[in-house]
């Protein structure tokens, strides 16, 4: 809950500066509903920078009071939408079955859901990291058609590693994207599967940034807290394409 309108004009303004556009690469934003036209505006001519939202609700209008659609999304154009963050889970209550319901109306509305997945510590501790990954996987996609599901990008970002400067090594968080990766390439088959992005969230700066692309599994990162800075996380986008 960060940036109003003027603040992302600035931030899109200050980060253009620091970060020349590239034609091999697509850096995605995520701002406030509130924030997107205004972000969209700023960007215009850079088609390097895309941006989605980071929620909506499932049905596609109705009485439901504060919340956003799909459709909404799309119209409002966003090309991106996070389904299942940690703290839609943990905070608001997002059960598995409504992050599938989520990814599915972002899905049907032709944008790309970032599916969102991770453990928390209690549950590392207890040794169920694959079996808490593996049923937010396969309930998150479960709604979705073999055809939807290959257009998607997962995100796992254990909980315990969010904002308090832990972080997952690279040999830990590679294993956790091996598993994803194969959960989905039997979910959509080889090749296809194969092709899905799986990023890494998780206390990612600009200091452990090229330790976790060097991970064989590891497509791209969803920064949080350090994106906030324009600086750092220009920082991060030039230390991932290296």
């Amino acid at each position: 809950m960060n940036h109003g309108p003027n603040a992302a004009r600035r931030y899109l303004e200050q980060f253009a500066a620091f970060y020349p556009p590239r034609q091999d690469r697509t850096v995605v934003f995520f701002p406030p509903a509130v924030s997107l036209a205004e972000f969209r505006a700023a960007a215009a001519g850079r088609e390097d920078l895309l941006s989605g939202l980071q929620d909506i609700y499932w049905e596609p209008s109705g009485a439901f009071t504060g919340s956003i659609s799909a459709p909404m999304a799309k119209e409002a154009g966003a090309l991106f939408v996070i389904a299942g963050h940690s703290e839609r889970r943990h905070i608001f209550g997002d059960s598995d079955a409504d992050v599938s319901r989520k990814v599915a109306a972002i899905a049907r509305e032709g944008l790309t859901p970032v599916l969102c997945v991770g453990e928390l510590l209690e549950e590392r501790d207890r040794g169920e990291v694959e079996s808490v990954v593996s049923r937010q996987v396969e309930i998150g996609l479960s709604r979705l058609e073999a055809d939807e599901a290959k257009a998607i990008v997962v995100a796992y970002e254990p909980v315990w590693a969010i904002g308090t400067g832990r972080t997952a090594s690279a040999e830990d968080a590679n294993e956790v994207h091996a598993l994803i990766r194969t959960l989905l390439t039997e979910r959509v088959g080889g090749p296809a599967g194969r092709t899905i992005p799986i990023i890494y969230g998780g206390s990612v700066k600009p200091g452990n940034i090229e330790e976790l692309l060097a991970a064989a599994e590891i497509d791209g990162v969803l920064v949080g807290g350090a994106s906030l800075s324009p600086s750092d996380f220009a920082e991060i986008c030039q230390a991932a394409w290296r």
